[in-house]
């Protein structure tokens, strides 16, 4: 067994919620093994890197980030000889080998298959020296078996798939996530139970598609029964991420007017307004029988909030394209829109699709959709000035302590003075009503109604 006794460790997580969940577990982890966590890299003698692969960028950061600590002194008191920098995540499962040719000072390296493995790879880098790399193609247990250190007491992430058998073509998550795999029914819902009873106020479901959760074991999807099953638990809050449009079913939309702690708010990500450009990207979806899922979903609950992801500058995208995409966006009114300019990844088919569109035009198209997110977003939130909501406290705002921040059931941050003679830690992790008052694009304000 693996003995790390008051190591001092700091994460560095980038990507997506499954990685901000893998960080849990690496942090529950490394605490079993007698280490501790710290929140600047100053105080830690081991840095670990939960990496994202999704766009060029984050591999840029990466090396900019690992390259920025190889000077900085250990703490006061460590008996290392150098500073143990750790690789996982995404780039960790795509590189592997090759990680230490590009960063020479990294002592470790693993991947989104064998979390579990990097107390064993830092305790044989510690007493050895060199470079240990341990890359699995797949794995034969799930992240949720091992210890965690949550975030957040009253919030968790609770997954319910890992991998990806989509394979759309600009995508590198099936090559570092594995085929998709589905867990018991039986084991989330007792996952949940045990987190309400632990105080869990707020659960988010999590795979790359939990809308096709359990075609593997059962033949086919039963994320609706997941959805009941959780629901059940008497989590006041439950969500999911991340929803694909081809798998989303009626029997999923009609629970959004039934279960009473189904958040009001869908992430639906559409990538594209153009079926030329979605037959591309390999979506396996038409335009129409997305606007049709959207519908459905506004006759359930004419409140919902939407919001999308949107690839722009994609391999061959025409104005006539763009301008489609441009069309559903306005027409559809998202809360939300998460916008990128298109990264080729080696690996992925789209890779090697030509393109010649220039980049100040992709550059163009990219700002008038951004300009049209804001409009629609800031749109969207008038509806609730007036109303009163419900608001997860999570703590002062940034930018003033006297100002309490959370989220909405729509999932809107949310702002308010803290009533008078209230300290923050008393709110932090409650839910409290919040008349709004003022409308923003991006957050709501208010005044607390009862603390």
């Amino acid at each position: 067994m693996p003995n790390l006794p008051h190591k001092t460790f700091c994460l560095y997580t980038y990507g997506c919620q499954m990685n901000e969940h893998d960080s849990e577990r690496i942090a529950g982890i490394l605490e079993s093994h007698g280490a501790v966590q710290v929140d600047t890299i100053e105080e830690a003698e081991i840095a670990v890197f939960v990496t994202c692969c999704i766009r060029e960028a984050a591999d840029v950061r990466l090396m900019g980030q690992v390259a920025s600590i190889k000077n900085i002194p250990l703490p006061e008191g460590s008996t290392l000889a150098k500073r143990m920098v750790c690789i996982g995540g995404c780039i960790g499962q795509r590189d592997g080998d090759a990680l230490p040719g590009k960063l020479a000072h990294v002592d470790v390296v693993f991947g989104t298959q064998n979390i579990e493995r990097l107390p064993y790879l830092l305790e044989a880098a510690m007493a050895e020296g060199g470079h240990h790399v341990e890359v699995l193609e797949k794995s034969t247990t799930f992240s949720t078996d091992l210890p965690s250190k949550r975030e957040h007491p009253w919030a968790a992430w609770l997954p319910i798939t890992v991998g990806c058998n989509n394979f759309c073509t600009y995508c590198i998550v099936p090559y570092v996530r594995g085929r998709e795999r589905s867990r018991a029914l039986e084991d989330i819902a007792a996952d949940a139970r045990a987190l309400v009873a632990d105080g869990v106020k707020e659960i988010t479901l999590l795979g790359q598609n939990v809308n096709s959760y359990g075609r593997d074991l059962y033949g086919e999807p039963r994320f609706a029964d997941v959805l009941r099953a959780v629901s059940e638990s008497g989590v006041e809050r439950l969500r999911f991420a991340t929803s694909h449009p081809k798998d989303l079913t009626r029997e999923v939309i009609d629970l959004y007017g039934t279960l009473d702690n189904l958040m009001p708010s869908l992430h639906l990500p559409v990538q594209s307004g153009s079926n030329r450009i979605l037959k591309a990207m390999n979506r396996r979806y038409t335009v129409e029988r997305y606007l049709e899922l959207i519908e459905a979903m506004r006759e359930v609950n004419p409140d919902v909030s939407l919001s999308t992801d949107i690839i722009v500058g994609f391999p061959g995208e025409t104005e006539e394209d763009f301008q489609a995409t441009y069309d559903l966006v306005k027409r559809v009114g998202y809360s939300q829109v998460f916008t990128f300019i298109y990264s080729p990844r080696e690996g992925t088919p789209a890779a090697s699709m030509v393109d010649d569109t220039p980049r100040e035009v992709i550059q163009r198209r990219f700002d008038s959709l951004v300009d049209l997110v804001q409009e629609n977003a800031f749109e969207q939130n008038q509806r609730f000035v007036g109303r009163e909501l419900s608001v997860l406290v999570e703590g002062a705002s940034k930018r003033d302590d006297h100002v309490l921040t959370g989220h909405s059931p729509h999932n809107v941050t949310v702002h308010a003075p803290l009533p008078e003679g209230v300290d923050i830690d008393d709110l932090v992790g409650r839910i409290v009503p919040v008349r709004i008052d003022h409308a923003r694009a991006w957050y709501l304000s208010g005044g607390v109604l009862d603390a």
